[in-house]
C-alpha cells in the first residue's frame, strides 16, 4: 500500500479518498485490458465533468453563466443574510429613485398647472373667452380681424 503525505488543509475525507484511490491504483494491474481501458475512460469522463472547488475567502460578485444566460452571483456559495440584505439594497435604491421622480414630476406638473391659471386669471380676456369657439377662428387667422 502506497503512504500519500496529507497536507494541514485537507480534510479527513480527502485523505480518505486519495488513500481509496491509491489502492485502487494498485489493483488495476490485475484486471484484463478491455475493462482498464473503460475505467480510464469513465475516469476521464468524470473528471471532466466534477465540479471545480472555489476557495471560501472569494466572495466577489462574478457573472455566472448558466446555459444561454448570464446572472450576478457570488463566489464560494453559501447563503449568509448579509447577502440577501445585499441583494435588496439595488431593490430600495430603485423604488427611493422612483419615489423621488415621482415627487419631481408631480411638482412639476403643479407648478405649471399654476402658472397657466395665473396667465388666464390675470390676462384682460376672461377666462370663457378662450372656449369660444370663434376665439379659437380669431387667433387662427392671425389675430387681426378689422370690424
Amino acid at each position: 500500500m502506497n503512504t500519500l503525505q496529507s497536507h494541514p488543509h485537507e480534510s479527513a475525507c480527502d485523505v480518505y479518498a486519495r488513500r481509496l484511490a491509491a489502492r485502487l491504483d494498485d489493483s488495476t494491474g490485475e484486471l484484463p485490458h478491455d475493462i482498464s481501458e473503460r475505467l480510464r475512460a469513465a475516469r476521464v469522463q468524470a473528471l471532466a465533468q466534477r465540479k471545480k472547488a472555489v476557495p471560501v475567502h472569494q466572495t466577489a460578485p462574478t457573472v455566472v453563466q448558466t446555459g444561454a444566460s448570464a446572472a450576478l452571483g457570488w463566489l464560494g456559495g453559501g447563503s449568509g443574510w448579509w447577502r440577501s440584505l445585499l441583494g435588496a439594497v439595488p431593490a430600495m435604491a430603485l423604488m427611493v429613485g422612483l419615489v423621488v421622480i415621482n415627487f419631481s414630476q408631480d411638482a412639476y406638473s403643479t407648478a405649471e398647472v399654476a402658472e397657466v391659471d395665473a396667465a388666464l386669471l390675470t390676462d384682460d380676456l376672461p377666462p370663457a373667452a378662450y372656449a369660444d369657439p370663434g376665439f379659437v377662428q380669431f387667433l387662427k387667422a392671425g389675430g387681426t380681424q378689422n370690424h
